[in-house]
């Protein structure tokens, strides 16, 4: 080490030192180790100590972001005005982070010809005037996956303290669901020469959707009146390798096919080849088990999912409403290769088809395990290692 170095290091500055060139921060600090010394006295629930240190901790993250958006707004104006011929202006740059509203005096340029605006602060801190950090965004897309876009502002206000625009949540959260693609949603390839056993998975459900008529001919019109609600069944897709845990998913608003296409690329990516078993689950619909055979042919074995046999079971009991224990042998007889005891124990207690669907579980019961051939085989399935 030369002795530059020795001397700069030994007078490296304290904390308190560094304290003294941000005067607004200094403060902060004062304030948050009043709020450790109960300095007021009027500090005595620990739910008060943390919203007070939680109001500070936001406040002093507020005072950092305006004093590294100073400094670093200074460093490269600096830089582009040391290569000449350049006309300087001044704007005010704002943006909103998750602990509030940024505002900075930014430096920009153009040639002395009149060029095109440059501004090095924007550019070199990736935001833009009036827009949102990626940290916020991620929270409004979070909230606006989940909530009615109205609900999103209170939402940010309660969990961050801070106010967004009106039409933020719905602008922000639908711009980055535009930006998902089949490329993005696709996981990366891990491909195996080994027989390697996959599990796949694929459900349904049916989600309420909103459609609104279009501007026609006589320009802009209420939207509210063309409303129309309906339903739409969302099919996910899920493939994992048999002995890992993490999963892939994909989902689509399509139709059965599209659903098979999605399994089969989510298979090809985790490894699928043509010495690859596959072990499939459903709930029992028929189109997930076309689709199962469509995509994968003899190499995939089908199973109607245990949780759902287990939901006819508990309807059907009926037959047997004196005997505690019968769910149970049913149970176990199906985790065994005894299909036929379940039926035999079902088949005397069958509704008449008079009775109406709804009223007669035990009928319904019967036909469902009667109508899977081949798909209740949980017994090589466990001795596998196989879920069920």
């Amino acid at each position: 080490m030369d002795l530059e170095r020795k001397i700069a290091v030994g007078k490296r500055e304290t904390v308190a030192e560094r304290l003294e060139r941000h005067p607004a921060l200094k403060a902060r600090m004062e304030r948050m180790l009043d709020v450790v010394e109960n300095a007021s006295g009027d500090v005595r629930r620990a739910d008060d100590a943390e919203r007070r240190a939680i109001e500070e901790l936001r406040q002093m993250g507020l005072e950092v972001m305006q004093d590294w958006g100073r400094k670093t707004a200074n460093e490269a104006a600096v830089e582009l005005e040391a290569r000449g011929g350049v006309v300087r202006e001044v704007k005010k740059l704002h943006w909103t982070c998750t602990f509030g509203d940024v505002t900075v005096e930014e430096q920009t340029y153009r040639t002395k010809e009149g060029g095109k605006l440059c501004r090095p602060f924007q550019s070199q801190a990736g935001i833009s005037c009036r827009g949102y950090s990626k940290r916020l965004q991620r929270a409004i897309t979070d909230f606006g996956a989940d909530v009615p876009f109205a609900q999103v502002r209170e939402k940010i206000r309660e969990h961050d303290g801070i106010d967004i625009a009106n039409g933020a949540a719905a602008t922000i959260t639908e711009d980055h669901a535009r930006r998902i693609s089949i490329t993005d949603m696709t996981p990366e390839a891990r491909p195996t020469k080994e027989a390697l056993t996959l599990i796949a998975e694929i459900d349904g459900n049916m989600i309420p959707m909103v459609e609104t008529g279009k501007a026609g001919d006589d320009g802009p019109q209420d939207r509210r009146k063309t409303r129309h609600l309906f339903w739409k069944e969302g099919k996910l897709s899920m493939i994992r390798r048999a002995g890992e845990v993490a999963p892939t998913f994909a989902v689509t608003l399509g139709d059965a096919a599209a659903a098979g296409a999605d399994i089969l690329r989510l298979a090809i990516a985790a490894g699928f080849n043509e010495r690859s078993p596959i072990h499939g689950l459903g709930d029992g619909a028929v189109w997930i088990e076309d689709q199962m055979e469509r995509q994968f042919g003899a190499r995939c074995k089908y199973h109607v999912d245990f949780f759902h046999v287990c939901d006819y079971l508990e309807a059907a009991k009926v037959c047997a409403a004196h005997d505690p224990n019968w769910i149970e042998r049913q149970k176990d007889c199906l985790k065994t290769d005894r299909l036929s005891a379940v039926l035999t124990a079902l088949a005397p207690f069958q509704e008449p088809d008079s009775v109406p669907s709804e009223q007669a579980p035990v009928r319904g019961c019967y036909r469902y395990l009667i109508n899977r051939p081949g798909q209740f085989d949980y017994q090589a399935a466990i001795q596998a290692g196989l879920p069920i």
